[in-house]
């Protein structure tokens, strides 16, 4: 018994053809497959940061109580009103007193500490991850500790201030020297996060730039000012950046700091109230004006970035001598 089969073979395709539709799909992948992978991101930021800031500027045109259901449109009296407002300029010199007493002493401590977790100390790993405890720490335990650290009658600060002689200072009645008592707070949770910052860039620096330097006679002191920091400015500039938008944004440490009937006045006399506390107050609770809150709200955006943008301009003047002269030979 035969069995016929009539089977053929397949037909492979064509090798040209194979070959184009293979490109064609190289080419698309290569072209638009990018933009799929970071899409992602502009939607969540478009939806939890792009919305918000415009609703905001929207709300901070109309006088908006929160208790009311009628929310007139006032264009931009809510920005005059504020800019005439002698509470929001106290705010702001605040807002800018702690922000220099705290980030200055906070970088160049960071810059110290991050130096000498780079040199060869037993148990540098328990000791870098020392430094971070301080950030992990709740914000409202820190501010309870420090607010018994500066108690006036109490407190241990001014426990050794008598002991060298010296009399007892208001810490939080005092203008400045609440400025002082929650810049020590900032410091004391921000210059460990920073000193890591610092410390992973001083480790990609070559050692063999090191060596050359200690050959040519210079100490560690030069070599940390003439090798260290010039390579370093990237990410000093970079530290800079997060500390002017968090010393500006400062919010929780003051508010914790003042534990009295209102404390987010700041104090009796707005001693340390900062623009974030002047926003909620007047956005919330007892003021319920959201759309004066709002016109705060985007001051302190202007602001930020107009403190931001001076210090890009200041990273590419850094950066600027560091490519070759023109008519440089190579």
């Amino acid at each position: 018994m035969t069995v016929q089969l009539d089977a053929r073979p397949p037909v492979a395709p064509a090798p040209g053809r194979q070959r184009r539709s293979s490109g064609r799909l190289s080419r698309l992948d290569t072209r638009y497959s990018p933009y799929l992978y970071i899409a992602p991101f502009f939607l969540l930021f478009a939806v939890f940061g792009v919305y918000p800031l415009a609703y905001t500027f929207w709300v901070s045109l109309h006088d908006w109580d929160l208790l009311g259901t009628d929310h007139p449109f006032v264009g931009a009296e809510n920005y005059t009103r504020l800019l005439a407002d002698v509470d929001f300029w106290h705010a702001l010199v605040n807002t800018l007193g702690i922000f220099v007493i705290s980030t200055v002493p906070q970088l160049l401590a960071a810059l110290w500490l991050a130096n000498l977790l780079n040199r060869g100390l037993r148990a540098r790993t328990g000791w870098r991850m020392a430094v971070l405890v301080p950030n992990v720490t709740s914000t409202a335990a820190v501010a309870i500790v420090f607010g018994v650290l500066f108690g006036r009658e109490f407190g241990m600060v001014n426990w050794l201030l008598d002991l060298v002689g010296m009399d007892a200072i208001e810490w939080k009645s005092n203008r400045f020297a609440s400025w002082v008592a929650i810049s020590a707070m900032v410091d004391w949770r921000w210059t460990g996060y920073n000193a890591l910052i610092l410390l992973a860039a001083m480790q990609a620096i070559p050692r063999d730039l090191y060596e050359a330097a200690a050959i040519d006679g210079a100490n560690r002191a030069r070599q940390f000012w003439s090798v260290t920091v010039p390579l370093l400015k990237p990410t000093i500039i970079f530290c800079t950046i997060i500390a002017t938008i968090g010393g500006l944004q400062l919010f929780t440490e003051p508010r914790m700091f003042h534990s009295g009937t209102n404390p987010i006045r700041g104090g009796p006399l707005r001693e340390s109230q900062t623009l974030t506390m002047y926003m909620f107050e007047n956005a919330f609770a007892p003021h319920y004006n959201f759309g004066y809150g709002s016109a705060v709200a985007w001051l302190l955006f202007a602001l930020i970035a107009l403190v931001a943008a001076v210090n890009v301009l200041v990273l590419r003047r850094l950066g600027g001598g560091a490519g070759p002269r023109k008519g440089a030979t190579r």
